[in-house]
């Protein structure tokens, strides 16, 4: 665990290469073949990554990223106001997950080693800011939030001590209790990926689902109280320090998907992705794969019947529940987020974009 900062910044420099080197190669084999899909991309004007996205509604998103940021729009991209809490910049803390229900209630997640894993919440649109949450052990590590509903919601931190570790909430995120779970016992080297902010989901009622990295096999765990007591399933997915679930989405309370693969081979298109029909108990690789690792997973569409995934080496759709997969853009991207009626957003370095096209159900 001493070692994640590192590798988390090791990381983060050779993802930026591989962004540009894959949008190099990419680009002509994407416009080969017309897709029905395509993401409306927006320069926010801020040399930043978002690592965290918020889709409220077609006209409302929310997204967090590096040095601090968060930048909301109540006019569907046209114009993004930044309201990055200041002391936040002052300490270039890096959110990675943001949670929001409307153009004024938010609440953002800052992922690294000790104190730099925080919680804001801003009931003002972010005028202002409280910080909520501060971690204080030295071995957590924030990777995502999930919300079951507006008041109920859990974020998950890097084991410590050998214990699941968890903080919930039950006022919509003004207050936080810290709790650890110590079954199921975490694996050699297991932990989650502060990739998208979905590494952790909200399934049906109080249902939660965790994609986990790092060991020799990447697992689903699931809970169905709340975060309370926890479950643990392996999955096919690609296994390693790099290499693991990045994350899982819940179309009903049966069928899900999970993504992910190896960060430091974004063209690997192997062992990347699975899907569940009876509630994440069993998972089963897909007939093709998306076209490179991918960090995030959402559903598209009036009926949410469309599967898209995005990466930094582009993006897929899957409309049969993650059986199959076609790649329809080159477009470099970090994270995602759907609404409940099939709108979704994404972050990138310095862009945040809008799937358009054709998703008719």
């Amino acid at each position: 665990m001493g070692n994640r900062s590192l590798r988390v910044r090791l990381v983060t420099a050779a993802l930026a290469a591989a962004c540009v080197s894959s949008l190099a190669v990419g680009t002509s084999s994407a416009a080969e073949k017309p897709s029905p899909l395509s993401w409306k991309v927006t320069q926010t004007g801020q040399e930043t990554r978002y690592r965290g996205i918020s889709a409220v509604s077609a006209s409302v998103a929310w997204a967090g990223g590096y040095d601090g940021t968060v930048l909301r729009t109540t006019d569907g991209g046209l114009t993004w106001d930044n309201v990055s809490p200041a002391d936040a910049v002052a300490a270039a803390l890096q959110f990675r997950d943001i949670e929001a229900w409307s153009a004024r209630d938010a609440v953002a997640m800052s992922a690294g080693p000790g104190e730099e894993s925080r919680i804001y919440r801003t009931s003002d649109g972010g005028a202002t800011w409280a910080e909520v949450y501060r971690n204080t052990a030295p071995a957590g590590f924030y990777d995502c939030m999930a919300f079951t509903d507006r008041r109920h919601g859990v974020v998950v931190s890097d084991p410590v001590d050998g214990q699941l570790t968890f903080a919930r909430t039950s006022d919509g995120g003004r207050t936080w209790t810290p709790y650890q779970v110590a079954s199921p016992a975490p694996l050699a080297g297991e932990y989650y990926f502060a990739a998208s902010g979905t590494c952790l989901a909200d399934g049906v009622g109080q249902r939660l689902y965790l994609g986990s990295g790092g060991s020799d096999t990447a697992r689903v765990l699931s809970s169905g109280d709340g975060g309370r007591t926890w479950a643990a399933v392996s999955t096919p997915l690609a296994a390693g320090e790099a290499a693991g679930i990045f994350s899982v989405g819940f179309r009903t309370a049966q069928r899900g998907i999970i993504v992910g693969g190896d960060f430091l081979q974004p063209d690997a298109a192997a062992d990347n992705a699975a899907y569940t029909t009876d509630g994440g108990l069993t998972w089963h690789e897909p007939t093709s794969n998306p076209a490179g690792y991918r960090s995030a997973v959402g559903y598209a569409g009036p009926s949410r019947s469309v599967a898209v995934a995005i990466g930094p080496s582009g993006s897929d759709y899957s409309t049969d529940g993650g059986r199959s997969w076609h790649a329809f853009s080159a477009e470099a991207l970090d994270s995602l987020d759907c609404t409940a009626s099939g709108v979704c957003w994404a972050g990138g370095w310095g862009v945040i974009a809008r799937l358009t096209g054709g998703m008719r159900d």
